[in-house]
């Protein structure tokens, strides 16, 4: 989740570059079923669509079924659209603004259906969406109680299906449904194009003017101020710049550059040569109009190729942002060796991405995760709207795949707090700017971000989620070209030095040097 940069797979001409254009991703829902419009009202202000006036015993039937959904008591309020409710008296409320949504859940019970219905407009969040998703837990476990509870809850599904019809609802045309070989070029680059060729504007109103699609790093948790989303993502390119040891006229290899941040900072504060590809065809070209603008296009290059199709290696380092979450765990092996093979002697790696907590039982593992949260069993909401064959692995597996590679692993680092800040400074740039964000694209589409974002924060806060960055180095006969204690973090201002006591007589003359200042990297 998320995610900066874009991954692996793109069909490419035999020049090595992918054709300048947007691949073909199936997303034309089935036949069958009808779809309710959603509005393009900010969130917590959407009103219930006209329509047919339902009989009091759907409304009755589909209460019986939000309560084993959520259970009898929720955690927040829950309104139909008749004015009934479910749960306490709270600011924040679910809305069901039509049955619908629970013809949804009746085809797809748990999560994927509410999602769905979330995502068409049937169903609302009014006020914090954070304390609404609470219910979370209650969802897990409600398959099961649909089906234990099985007296109350078939007759209550018998209604819903005779007033509404037996036939699937429409999917929301937001939902991927993707074509081919898992992981091949051609799958793996419609997988991106699902989630990165929405609008790069859209992009901007949420990311802001850094235009950096990955974990900021905080030096304090105020994330309510949009300078201090853009210092901290700042912060985080200047980190990665500095555990990479960026020297003048060291050549730079961004695999998944997104928009071009990382490597138009590095040029402009490290005087670095740098080439950023990606198989996002919107992602390049606004990269490559940001650098032209910038009066760098002659120090970066930004090419539309698959990371397995680069062949003018050595680099002197290589990043990786967010990238490697779309590789797929067959994949790493290939992965790992491909970024080695690109690196001089002594370059180094810096791979950033999202992974899930170690299980040494393997019973956690073997759930499937996908985004930034663990799976059911099943498709879920992330896999089928936001990340497409997205996969996460454990950071021990990451760490021994690398060193399988090659590669010497030097310093791991856990941002997993620092993407929970940075999520929610997502959510509320784009609750900020809604109006724009559904005129961009479109209602559905925001609404997806909106619940994807503000999952994916609680699940970084609860651990559930994590992120690192890994810094391993291609050895070179056994030398790193690390120091023997790295010190990544800029150095801390000096402290004011004190006025001086007041004098009548002229100040004594010194020769104390000013100390130099700490050097912009850490090579040796």
């Amino acid at each position: 989740m998320t995610t900066d940069r874009e991954p692996a797979g793109a069909p490419l001409t035999s020049r090595g570059r992918q054709p300048d254009r947007k691949p073909r991703l199936d997303t034309e829902p089935p036949p069958g079923g009808t779809e309710l419009p959603g509005g393009t009202e900010p969130p917590g202000d959407v009103e219930p669509p006209h329509g047919q006036d339902w009989p009091p015993q759907v409304a009755d039937a589909a209460r019986t079924l939000l309560e084993a959904l959520l259970g009898a008591k929720p955690a927040v309020q829950v309104r139909l659209w008749d004015g009934s409710t479910l749960g306490p008296d709270t600011s924040t409320r679910i809305v069901v603004h039509s049955p619908e949504a629970l013809r949804r859940v009746l085809f797809r019970p748990g999560e994927l259906g509410l999602a769905r219905a979330f995502v068409a407009g049937e169903l609302d969040v009014e006020g914090d969406i954070f304390a609404a998703l609470v219910v979370r837990e209650a969802i897990d476990t409600a398959a099961a109680r649909l089906r234990e509870d099985v007296t109350t809850t078939a007759p209550a599904a018998l209604a819903l299906v005779r007033a509404l019809g037996a036939r699937p609802p429409v999917l929301p045309p937001e939902e991927a449904r993707l074509r081919g070989r898992r992981h091949s070029t051609r799958r793996d680059a419609a997988a991106i194009s699902h989630h990165y060729d929405v609008s790069n504007d859209f992009y901007r109103l949420v990311l802001g003017p850094t235009m950096v699609y990955s974990c900021a790093v905080w030096e304090t948790p105020d994330h309510e101020l949009d300078t201090a989303l853009d210092a901290a993502q700042t912060a985080k390119l200047e980190l990665i710049c500095r555990k990479l040891g960026l020297r003048p006229g060291e050549r730079l290899l961004d695999v998944g550059c997104g928009w071009g941040s990382l490597l138009l900072h590095a040029a402009r504060h490290h005087g670095v040569h740098g080439t950023g590809v990606t198989i996002s065809v919107e992602q390049a070209e606004l990269a490559r109009r940001r650098i032209a603008e910038a009066g760098l296009a002659d120090s970066i290059e930004i090419r539309l190729q698959d990371y397995r199709e680069i062949s003018d290696g050595p680099f002197d380092a290589v990043s990786s942002i967010g990238m490697v979450e779309h590789v797929g765990r067959a994949l790493l092996p290939t992965y790992f060796a491909s970024l080695y093979g690109l690196l001089r002697p002594g370059g180094r790696l810096l791979n950033h991405g999202i992974s899930v907590p170690g299980d040494p039982a393997g019973a956690h593992r073997r759930r499937p995760h996908l985004g930034p949260v663990p799976l059911p069993a099943t498709p879920d909401f992330l896999r089928r709207y936001v990340f497409p064959d997205g996969e996460l692995h454990e950071i021990g597996l990451m760490t021994t795949l690398a060193q399988a590679a090659g590669f010497e692993v030097r310093h791991v680092e856990n941002l997993r707090e620092h993407y929970g800040l940075t999520l929610r400074a997502w959510v509320r740039r784009l609750e900020e700017h809604w109006d724009a964000a559904c005129a961009l694209v479109g209602p559905g589409r925001a609404r997806v971000w909106r619940l994807y974002m503000a999952g994916s924060a609680l699940s970084f806060e609860s651990g559930q989620s994590q992120i690192h960055q890994t810094l391993a180095v291609r050895p070179d006969h056994g030398r790193s070209g690390l120091p023997l204690r790295p010190r990544y973090d800029p150095p801390a201002p000096a402290a004011p030095t004190p006025a001086p006591p007041a004098s009548t007589s002229p100040p004594a003359s010194t020769s104390t040097p000013t100390p130099p200042a700490a050097p912009a990297t850490d090579r040796t």
